[in-house]
């Protein structure tokens, strides 16, 4: 598979690949023989945008190996088939799991691509029984598909929801488990985990990571060493705050309390 090609982007990623995995991830690439610890997550661990994302950002700060295995746009899908990064996580000295949303997963109602997760790829019938309105050849993208439905009919959209919620636990579960139980958890965003119902929401269809709630997050406490909240603060209005991508700004944010998280965490 040929690696994204990010439009106008003047950043040199350095793609690679590790193993035999069908990815390419942000380079350059890490030695996997020493001390390590492996980054899981979408396009904030990849950093997408960013020079120095908070991975690089923690690698300096700690003086740690850190493998960076983002992926754009990814969910836990993309990582869920890579028997190539389970082995790398397995070896590594902590694995740290980015909350990625639950809108980019394949489930029983529609189909994503295995690796490109923002990309819708089919209705099943039994979305297309509950909106017999939609013709879902419009779509590409997963997000502007779910914010017409949401559109169209917030009722009949809280049992979409609701799928993706179910199937979004269930294969975080068992994600951690096939990586192992060292591992922390990692949300990245510029509002912290609520329970708020959808339909309270002002953007309800905005935002990351999108349709994860808190109570999701603490079902998984169990199964892991800890969760590091990292909230950097919210961008003022204005053109040039408009890009989804977090700011330089936001990864610093994100590597200080990651490293100081990683730090307490390696110590004991």
């Amino acid at each position: 598979m040929r690696h994204e090609q990010i439009e106008g982007d003047t950043i040199d990623y350095h793609p690679c690949r590790y193993g035999n995995s069908k990815i390419f991830f942000r380079g350059p690439r890490r030695s996997l023989k020493d001390r390590y610890v492996a980054f899981i997550g979408g396009t904030e661990t990849y950093g997408k945008g960013v020079e120095y994302p908070f991975p690089a950002l923690v690698e300096e700060s700690t003086g740690i190996t850190c493998v960076n295995f983002g992926c754009v746009n990814a969910s836990v899908d993309a990582f869920l088939p890579e028997s190539a990064i389970h082995d790398a996580c397995h070896s590594a000295m902590l694995n740290i799991v980015q909350v990625m949303g639950a809108h980019n997963m394949s489930n029983r109602f529609y189909t994503v691509h295995p690796r490109r997760n923002d990309r819708f790829v089919r209705a099943s019938s039994v979305l297309r029984a509950i909106y017999p309105e939609v013709d879902f050849t419009d779509f590409c993208f997963t997000r502007h598909m779910l914010a017409s439905l949401y559109e169209l009919s917030p009722e009949r959209f809280e049992i979409i929801q609701s799928e993706l919620q179910m199937a979004w636990r269930a294969r975080m579960r068992s994600f951690i488990q096939e990586i192992g139980s060292h591992t922390l958890l990692l949300w990245f965003s510029e509002t912290l985990p609520s329970d708020a119902h959808l339909g309270d929401r002002s953007d309800p269809i905005n935002g990351d990571p999108l349709f994860v709630t808190r109570s999701m997050i603490d079902e998984l406490r169990p199964h892991v060493q800890g969760v590091i909240l990292v909230q950097p603060p919210a961008r003022k209005g204005g053109s040039v705050d408009k890009s989804p991508l977090l700011s330089p700004k936001a990864h610093e944010t994100a590597a200080e309390i990651v490293s100081d998280a990683l730090t307490k965490r390696l110590r004991t």
